[in-house]
Formats: structure tokens, C-alpha cells, sequence
């Protein structure tokens, strides 16, 4: 099944960057041939990995999954830091500083979900991961004494639901 994820996956994009190139419905029969090939070495290459790693990202729950996440909570905290990064420039209320936060995330792939996350949330940046502990150091906008008196393990007030979302996700 990840040969196939893998190797449908990869000729879809390479098709979607393709579009257009061509005289055979969208595509040169060149195209069409060389995307197949990449599909093809792409597909043996995820098969090895996810023999290896156990990716459960692979499979078509999962992507639809991320595409829920990527339309509905994420979508919605980018939208909240926006509305809250105009106030703060407007008012000049600011109070930065890096808090510690403990998702609970195993593996690294929901560490790097919920990090980029986080960093593409406007007011926050993760500055760092503990490797041991799985914590992530973030600089925060607006640091408030009594969310530091919760941390680092209610982290609720800097990034809502997205590590039970990359926990989902990720597994």
C-alpha cells in the first residue's frame, strides 16, 4: 500500500507542476513518461522508508485528516493571531518573551507539524526543541503572567488545539 501511495502521490504532483506542457490531453507523451519514472522511484523510495519508520502520514486518512486541520483550526488560529498582531501594533501593548511548552508529541513528524504550525502563526516563533523531553521553546508575543504560572504543560493559550491536532495527525 505505501508503494502505491507513494507512487500515485508523486506522479499527481508531478502532473499538477506538468499541466499544460503538452499536446496529449495536457501533457507531452515525454511528460507523461517521465512522470511515471519519478512516480516509479518515488514510490520504492517511501515503500523503504515507511517499512522503516512505520509512516502512517502515508495513508489517505491521514491526508484527509491534515486537509481538515488545514482548513478549520489552523486556518482559524492564523486568522485570530492576525486580528490579535493588528491590535498590538496599533496599540503597542507587547510583551515578548520565550515560554516553555510540553505537547506530549512522540514522534517527530508531530513535532515538526505542530513547530511549523506555530511558526507560521503570526506573534509566535518555536525557537527551539528539547530532543530529550519533546519541549518546544517559544517566543511569544504576548508573554502574560499568569498563562508563564500554567506552562509548560498547559499550552493552551499559545497554540489553542494544534498539538492534539499534530498528535492526531502524526500518531
Amino acid at each position: 500500500m505505501p508503494f502505491l501511495v507513494g507512487l500515485v502521490s508523486a506522479f499527481i504532483f508531478y502532473l499538477l507542476l506538468t499541466t499544460s506542457s503538452g499536446n496529449l490531453f495536457l501533457w507531452s507523451k515525454a511528460e507523461l513518461i517521465t512522470g511515471a519514472i519519478f512516480a516509479l522511484t518515488v514510490g520504492a523510495v517511501t515503500t523503504k522508508l515507511a517499512a522503516e519508520k512505520g509512516f502512517r502520514i502515508l495513508t489517505p486518512m491521514r491526508w484527509f485528516l491534515f486537509f481538515a486541520y488545514s482548513v478549520g483550526p489552523f486556518f482559524w488560529a492564523m486568522a485570530k493571531a492576525n486580528v490579535d498582531i493588528v491590535y498590538r501594533v496599533i496599540t503597542g501593548r507587547i510583551n515578548p518573551g520565550i515560554v516553555k511548552i510540553s505537547p506530549n508529541l512522540k514522534t517527530d513528524i508531530g513535532l515538526t507539524l505542530l513547530a511549523n504550525s506555530i511558526t507560521l502563526t503570526p506573534g509566535t516563533l518555536t525557537v527551539d526543541v528539547d530532543e530529550e523531553t519533546n519541549d518546544l521553546y517559544i517566543h511569544w508575543i504576548n508573554v502574560r503572567k499568569e498563562t508563564l504560572e500554567k506552562m509548560p504543560r498547559d499550552y493552551r493559550d499559545i497554540c489553542g488545539t494544534l498539538p492534539d491536532w499534530a498528535r492526531r495527525l502524526a500518531g
